[in-house]
């Protein structure tokens, strides 16, 4: 497999006037009365933007994101496994520097980062969310994360066997493990499985 993805398009900005307000005055409340300064400042952004927006038009405007993928053969005998390592570093990326979460159902995270009806209506109203609201997202982003490092593991069912024993008997090819832990096993596999789940549910979600 071979997969070259170039970067986003992107566009001439002005931002000499946003840069400012917001030094000036934040990045939330800018005044609805601006004092002389910020409406030159407002001016020239507005000149340059028109000069910009000439150049975007000849030139960004036209320009594609460049998407190049070559499949091999092998690829797709164990596809989850050639998929795994390339979707494990995204998440965990992605996880270091998202800026914002999606809604998130109940039923997908544990009880404590469940917020009530009540709770939802209350900041729901208000335009926010609720104080959980970004820590059920980082819940799904870790059991994501978590399943596909398991899958990179190509013996993870080892953690649940014993030491291997070889046999003394020569007429057996092959010796024996020690012991078995089907109930982890399987919760691990149950764990694994909700994981690649919520995967598919949260899959348009996946933004920064």
């Amino acid at each position: 497999m071979k997969v070259k993805i170039s970067n986003y398009p992107n566009r001439l900005i002005c931002n000499i006037h946003s840069n400012h307000m917001n030094k000036k005055y934040g990045y939330v409340d800018w005044p609805d009365n601006q004092d002389y300064e910020d409406h030159v400042l407002e001016a020239i952004d507005d000149g340059l933007q028109r000069v910009y927006d000439v150049f975007n038009w000849i030139w960004f405007d036209r320009r594609t994101q460049k998407v190049s993928v070559k499949i091999d053969r092998w690829d797709t005998w164990s596809m989850d496994h050639t998929l795994a390592p390339i979707i494990l570093p995204m998440l965990v990326q992605l996880r270091a520097t998202k800026h914002g979460a999606p809604m998130v159902d109940m039923k997908d995270v544990p009880k404590e980062l469940r917020a009530t009806k009540k709770q939802l209506d209350a900041y729901g109203g208000n335009g926010e969310v609720d104080p959980k609201h970004f820590d059920r997202w980082n819940w799904i982003l870790d059991e994501m994360i978590w399943a596909f490092e398991q899958k990179c593991r190509d013996h993870w069912e080892e953690d649940y066997y014993g030491p291997y024993i070889e046999s003394e008997d020569k007429r057996e090819l092959f010796g024996r493990f020690e012991w078995i832990d089907d109930e982890g096993r399987q919760k691990h596999q149950e764990r694994m499985s909700n994981g690649f789940r919520l995967f598919g549910t949260y899959f348009e979600n996946l933004w920064d």
